[in-house]
């Protein structure tokens, strides 16, 4: 409940992220819905299931109640604890949101009825730090004809490559939520940096993690509090991502910036 009393509006609930074991992410999510009463975004993977898996689980998401799926390839299995693990990727997030979009109208991939459509909102990954900035916008461009209603961000750590994404693909009314995973020490940073596809982290801030020594939690919360608010009229959320179970920090972050938050967009709507 300490998400929930600090103002949390809704909880993702990752699926094996790193492609590291956890529960079961369906169960997680609903587990998590039905006891707090706090809406969820279940992220869901290509990685463990294939066409009918899929099918399966987000039809029985639509049962349990969870409304909102975060469409993602996932991480292969290379990078996690079962280098050996057979992946599937039957299809891609691309194909998920398809998936998902068909489900909507009431049919599922192979074009049988399922009876009554499902009524899910279609969220899908974004990676503003690409080096390929030409593939990721296509991919976005695919994943938005598929069917996707909003955009999450990997983490993020300054406001340059959310500002040159935003600018690039200038589309009225599609919903993006800034990624925010705080930084914990210089290894924590480093390691992110380094070793996590997708992160990338600036020097300037590396440096001023590094020298905040042991005070790396705050210094970390310092930092994503001031991203947030830099980027507060250009998202229409934020996502966090807690660090090794630090659900407290998470909460700190959200009681000091929520409030100016709603100053902020107050001012920018007069």
């Amino acid at each position: 409940m300490l998400l929930k009393e600090a103002g949390t509006d809704i909880m993702n609930v990752a699926d094996s992220p790193m492609a590291r074991v956890r529960m079961s992410a369906v169960t997680a999510a609903y587990l998590i819905q039905n006891t707090t009463g706090v809406e969820v975004v279940l992220h869901l993977t290509c990685r463990d299931r294939n066409l009918m898996g899929l099918q399966s689980d987000l039809l029985g998401c639509h049962a349990l109640g969870i409304r909102n799926i975060l469409a993602i390839t996932g991480d292969p299995p290379s990078i996690g604890d079962y280098p050996s693990a057979t992946a599937v990727y039957d299809v891609d997030s691309i194909g998920l949101t398809s998936i998902i979009k068909k489900l909507n109208s009431g049919f599922d991939y192979a074009g049988n009825s399922i009876g009554k459509p499902t009524r899910f909102s279609i969220g899908i990954g974004i990676n503003p730090n690409d080096n390929d900035s030409n593939r990721e916008y296509d991919r976005l461009m695919r994943k938005i004809e598929a069917g996707a209603q909003y955009a999450f961000t990997q983490p993020l750590y300054e406001l340059d490559p959310l500002l040159s994404f935003l600018d690039r693909i200038k589309i009225p009314d599609f919903p993006v939520f800034l990624g925010i995973l705080p930084l914990q020490n210089f290894k924590h940073a480093s390691f992110l940096h380094y070793e996590v596809p997708g992160i990338n982290i600036p020097a300037p801030v590396l440096k001023r993690i590094q020298n905040a020594r042991d005070q790396g939690i705050e210094e970390g919360a310092h930092i994503a509090s001031e991203l947030i608010l830099q980027a507060a009229n250009l998202v229409a959320g934020v996502y966090f991502m807690p660090s090794f179970g630090r659900y407290a920090q998470i909460a700190g972050i959200i009681k000091e910036i929520k409030p100016k938050l709603i100053d902020i967009r107050k001012k920018g709507k007069n």
